[in-house]
């Protein structure tokens, strides 16, 4: 079964086009023309994914971004004409997925969010990957520490347990950005940063150690530097 997909998306010629290629690729679309419709659609289906423009009437993407992050993982990809580095930087902070920056073009589009999905499919081994109180679950993609269940985006997910497949070694920023984004990216490797600082709010300990002008690592008892 194919999945399904949700475009927010205000500009009408914009969302067509978008709909009409995703359909093509056997996507089951739905859409809406402002976050307050969307947000509504959002709570009445199951979607696999969420494209969201962030300038749109009634409520803002980076508003429903917020929302569906209270109660959800589902990987969402902004498009959107802010092409600030600061404005991506937020979305990044907001754990979206993915960022893509108008004009862009359909083919590549769909590139993404075929990436995005596939991210998102769960492995089926049922391993398990630990660092000392952290536990992985391929199988659900669940983070836990200490009994308690932590809530991880898939990039989020991805980046801890490449660091934790590959400890004690220094990863890259471009390490990650090229076995977590699955693509070549051309923007600021800073989204890294934004990914490694949402993690480490979530897991409130000092495992990710910042090795400087080089990348990330993980240790036991020791102080994380910024």
């Amino acid at each position: 079964m194919k999945e399904s997909i949700l475009v927010m998306e205000d500009d009408l010629n914009i969302q067509e086009l978008i709909v009409e290629f995703l359909r093509a690729e056997g996507y089951n679309v739905d859409f809406a023309n402002d976050g307050l419709e969307g947000i509504q659609l959002f709570k009445q289906k199951e979607y696999n994914l969420v494209l969201l423009d962030i300038m749109m009437p009634n409520l803002d993407g980076y508003s429903v971004c917020k929302m569906i992050r209270k109660s959800s993982s589902i990987p969402i990809i902004f498009l959107t004409a802010l092409d600030e580095e600061s404005d991506q930087l937020k979305g990044f902070n907001l754990e979206c997925d993915d960022y893509i920056t108008k004009p862009f073009s359909f083919n590549l589009l769909i590139q993404r969010v075929k990436a995005v999905l596939r991210r998102g499919k769960y492995t089926t081994s049922g391993e398990v990957l630990t660092f000392d109180k952290l536990s992985l679950d391929l199988n659900t993609y669940s983070l836990n520490l200490e009994d308690n269940n932590i809530e991880l985006t898939l990039k989020e997910f991805n980046i801890l347990k490449t660091l934790i497949e590959k400890h004690p070694q220094v990863i890259t920023r471009e390490g990650l950005l090229d076995s977590i984004w699955g693509y070549d990216y051309y923007g600021d490797m800073r989204i890294v940063d934004a990914h490694i600082k949402n993690i480490r709010k979530k897991i409130k300990l000092p495992y990710i150690k910042t090795v400087k002008g080089i990348g990330y690592t993980l240790e036991k008892d020791t102080e994380a530097v910024e």
